[in-house]
């Protein structure tokens, strides 16, 4: 289970700075051309990040020594906040590492990446990369790094169910094993409907798996109280009310190993990480499978991604971008915390790895989430609708309809 990252609470005051550009390092009088970049420890390792950024960094100056290029590392905590206040102080970065979900706010702000990249390296970027970060027709950051939630399943409780083996693909195959995992003590799966939780993890792969999606194509309005909707949080509901999915979570988010998940009592979850069950389910026991399908196979994942902000020596920005998001130069961003090329030409970074080779087929079913400015707070007026609703307060229509005309006010608010 995830709860919603700073970034949520911050979106109001990413959205004021929408008149805001980069400070823009310029030449600084040395009469090169200079590029100020901000990342983040996506290498946890503190020395192998520094070595990967110093290395490319001289790499790149080698080859461009008219332009000089500065990488800071910052902290996740309060990233938003401290990117903000320093574009609000005019002392913004040209370049900045960002997720899809900030894209729509800095708008205004990026310079589209169609400007600086080649044609060859927007042909060879997979199309689910590319669409996390194209808002209003126009891709507005280098995807650098992605990856997917495929479905996890605990090989041990289906063996331990005399169920070896029978790993669902669909809603279907999950519906006729519930009742038979039921039986034996334990759930099919298990579902976050703490209100605290990102519905990006939880109930949106659930929607789109039904065809649906949570806004309409302009963004000027939601989608998900249509049929496809209806049909997600009803099959979700059934879950909760025959037992097949622990009832407590719809309410609270407690520590990891206080869940069933952790204790081997759930078959099957679309909302955590390998990493994340390992320590619980041991590694052996961890099966990779297609996210399900209803219809459409979808899944979350995150895309990171390097902007180039407007104001600065933008030619300058553009090349780094450029140079960084090349297939062996990103590699070395990615592997270290098991993430994936998001170039169809790049090399396979985790040959022989069964895990990582079929959780790398779901990248082109991922989705980031909706690219809209008022996306964080649809998921406010949406996340206690649904929970009404998982508890029997609402029918599913009339909780999704409720939270769609609110979440239609929340939108008309910020045109």
């Amino acid at each position: 289970m995830r709860i919603r990252r700073s970034l949520a609470c911050t979106a109001l005051a990413l959205t004021t700075l929408a008149a805001t550009a980069a400070c823009g390092s310029g030449s600084g009088g040395s009469g090169k051309g200079t590029v100020n970049a901000w990342v983040y420890p996506v290498i946890t390792d503190e020395k192998a990040n520094k070595a990967y950024w110093d290395g490319l960094v001289k790499e790149f100056e080698k080859k461009n020594p008219d332009i000089d290029v500065k990488v800071s590392t910052y902290p996740w905590a309060n990233r938003d906040t401290s990117l903000a206040t320093a574009l609000s102080a005019n002392k913004g970065p040209d370049v900045a590492y960002l997720i899809p979900d900030q894209l729509p706010a800095y708008q205004r702000n990026l310079v589209p990446a169609d400007e600086y990249l080649s044609a060859a390296d927007t042909k060879a970027l997979r199309p689910a990369a590319r669409e996390a970060v194209t808002v209003d027709g126009k891709a507005l950051a280098t995807p650098v790094l992605m990856s997917a939630y495929p479905l996890l399943c605990d090989k041990k409780v289906f063996e331990a169910a005399g169920l070896a083996d029978q790993y669902p693909s669909t809603w279907d195959d999950l519906d006729a094993l519930a009742p038979k995992l039921k039986a034996k003590g334990y759930y099919a799966t298990s579902y976050s409907g703490d209100t605290t939780a990102t519905l990006n993890m939880t109930f949106y792969p659930l929607l789109w798996q039904a065809g649906g999606d949570v806004f309409a194509k302009d963004n000027k309005s939601v989608a998900f109280n249509s049929a496809a909707g209806v049909k997600a949080l009803s099959w979700l509901r059934t879950y909760v009310r025959n037992g097949w999915t622990p009832k407590d979570l719809v309410t609270s988010t407690p520590k990891m190993e206080q869940t069933d998940l952790a204790k081997n009592k759930v078959a099957c979850t679309w909302q955590n990480t390998a990493a994340e069950v390992a320590p619980f389910w041991g590694e052996d026991n961890i099966v990779v499978r297609q996210p399900l399908s209803a219809g459409t196979s979808a899944a979350y994942g995150t895309v990171g991604t390097l902007a180039v902000f407007k104001g600065g020596d933008t030619k300058a920005a553009g090349k780094w971008v450029s140079f960084v998001s090349r297939a062996k130069n990103s590699a070395g961003l990615q592997k270290p915390g098991g993430y994936f090329p998001t170039r169809e030409d790049a090399s396979d970074l985790y040959p022989g790895d069964a895990r990582q080779q079929e959780t790398a087929k779901a990248l082109d079913t991922t989705k980031v989430g909706p690219l809209a400015t008022a996306a964080r707070d649809v998921m406010g007026s949406l996340a206690p609708e649904i929970q009404a609703a998982l508890l029997g307060k609402k029918s599913p229509k009339d909780a999704l309809d409720a939270a769609a005309k609110a979440a239609d006010q929340v939108i008309a608010r910020k045109r």
